[in-house]
């Protein structure tokens, strides 16, 4: 019975949705009372169980319509910011969390998590994450040849007013190195709102014949958090608590608690998601200028972007995932959907991940330990979307400035934009900021940039879509793993009970044989084997002998 109970504990530690309770969508997992029960019942339990996911849905579609509305009413700048202002707060509310969630989350995650199931785990979560990025970058520069979109436009398209906002070109050695300082924060307070990055300052140097200009390179602080730094510094933490056993388990308590805190005020966060979400949308289609004209310009490269995004989140992360554990990958994405919509809506799959972490324990059975884990370093790490837009914006400016690309040039941009996109920021126009690295990589000019940030409002939102799918598809697939795992562990340790039992057993039964039969002289020391048993007879003849 202890053994029974033991497994079935381990089996809700996993995440695994008893039986005997009801599925995140609202079905029953016993198929006998859906005849019998009445159909308004049944509706409303549906609708109770997915009110959430309701409610966003409705907030998106009248988010569009007030929109519309407004946007014939020729507000002012002033009067737009007001229409966004309760998106804004969502933002805020979940800009708010996201440090102590992070933090808490992965301390706590990795001092829970053995050392050795930790490296695999997070070995298998690299492994998902580097072919899912490379398979988006693929699909990017096939949709980009295929589709053409910077090619047959005529004259290349302009945009006025966003020269001011192209970032600094940098070089591709700097851009890496900034990665590998990113990890490394020199001081953690301020990794929680900047982050390090190479600018450039020219030196004058006085030659024997001429002036020379040297551009050297100079460390600034950004704004910005450090998001990547903080993960790695949470993770040692963790493992290092864990190291000190019970001198740590005060800590480990502290930050298991502060984490459980946190999800609380997430859980609450989520029922204003809707609202915000509704004047997120609402606020973004007022706000949007000339929306013909730059369809007109730019809807090939906009079309090209969407659809790779969809066919890489409808078709290749389901598929992926139905293969590996033959389960329903659509009704994983209906448990999601209230992440994803704040995904589009904020533009942010850190904001996201808090919504994220909730709905992937609660409505698709992911455990803590893995979710807390994982989903941290996805946000950090995983940019599926990004990776497959910036294949498609370097394809798209080469083939405006009619250079034609060779397969090493391919290659490159396949492999920056794989690299590149795991130092992205997950905010807003993240993807941008590292487009330029492989630009310079494979010697595109990078003041075409501005029309990729035209329309860069609507197609960050699908990238953000893609990228916090991909994440939770990673939590999915590992959580099958563990799964498996423990299964197997469990299916070894009942067949050595088994195994053992039949021994005792079969020990038994020759002790009773033994009990039976008349016990002759000496039997102690018959019972020893080996030429001592044999001498123990001899020695016991001759005394009969001598008798």
């Amino acid at each position: 019975m202890a053994e029974k109970i033991d497994m079935m504990e381990g089996k809700a530690n996993n995440g695994e949705v008893h039986l005997d309770e009801p599925v995140a969508n609202g079905l029953s997992g016993h198929k006998k009372s859906c005849s019998e029960e009445p159909l308004a019942l049944k509706v409303k339990r549906i609708v109770k169980a997915n009110l959430l996911v309701i409610l966003t849905v409705l907030g998106v579609i009248i988010g569009v319509f007030i929109g519309l509305g407004v946007r014939h009413m020729a507000l002012s700048r002033t009067q737009i910011l007001y229409v966004g202002f309760p998106g804004e707060i969502l933002i805020r509310l979940l800009k708010m969390i996201i440090i102590p969630l992070v933090v808490c989350s992965l301390v706590s995650g990795a001092a829970s998590i053995d050392p050795k199931a930790l490296g695999k785990l997070g070995g298998w979560a690299m492994l998902f994450f580097l072919v899912t990025t490379l398979i988006a970058s693929a699909i990017g520069v096939v949709m980009a040849f295929i589709i053409s979109p910077g090619s047959n436009t005529g004259s290349k398209p302009k945009v006025d007013g966003l020269d001011a906002d192209l970032p600094e070109p940098k070089e591709v050695i700097d851009s890496f190195l900034d990665l590998i300082r990113n990890i490394f924060p020199s001081n953690l307070v301020s990794a929680a709102f900047q982050s390090y990055a190479t600018g450039y300052k020219m030196i004058k140097k006085n030659g024997t014949d001429e002036i020379l200009v040297e551009k050297v390179p100079i460390g600034t602080d950004q704004d910005g958090m450090n998001i990547l730094g903080l993960v790695v510094f949470a993770i040692v933490f963790g493992i290092a608590l864990r190291k000190l056993g019970e001198e740590g388990e005060i800590l480990i308590r502290f930050f298991n608690s502060f984490n459980e805190a946190t999800m609380v005020l997430v859980s609450w966060i989520m029922w204003y998601a809707p609202l915000g979400i509704m004047f997120l949308v609402a606020g973004k289609i007022v706000e949007m200028e000339d929306v013909a004209v730059l369809f007109a310009s730019l809807g090939k490269y906009i079309a090209c972007c969407v659809i790779g995004h969809s066919i890489h989140g409808l078709l290749v992360l389901p598929a992926i995932y139905f293969i590996i554990t033959r389960k329903n990958p659509y009704t994983f994405l209906w448990g999601i959907f209230t992440a994803l919509a704040t995904a589009f809506g904020t533009c942010s799959s850190s904001a996201t991940l808090p919504l994220m972490m909730k709905c992937v324990e609660e409505k698709n059975g992911v455990s803590k330990h893995i979710s807390r884990f994982i989903l941290p370093i996805g946000a950090t790490v995983n940019m599926d979307g990004a990776a497959l837009f910036q294949c498609v914006a370097a394809v798209f400016i080469a083939q405006l400035n009619n250079i034609p690309l060779n397969f090493i040039q391919v290659f490159t941009i396949l492999v920056t934009a794989t690299a590149s996109s795991v130092g992205a920021a997950g905010i807003p126009a993240g993807g941008v900021l590292t487009l330029a690295i492989i630009l310079e990589a494979v010697g595109l000019p990078t003041q075409d940039i501005s029309l990729i940030l035209a329309v860069d409002w609507l197609v960050d939102r699908t990238c953000t879509v893609l990228n916090v799918e991909g994440d939770a598809f990673g939590a999915g697939l590992l959580q099958h793993f563990v799964d498996r795992t423990a299964k197997a562990e469990a299916a070894v340790e009942l067949s050595e009970v088994k195994h053992g039992g039949e021994e005792e057993e079969e020990e038994e039964e020759e002790q009773d044989t033994a009990a039976a039969a008349p016990a002759p002289e000496n039997s102690p020391l018959i019972e020893k084997r080996g030429g001592k048993s044999e001498a123990a007879v001899s020695c016991s003849s001759e005394k009969e002998s001598v008798m």
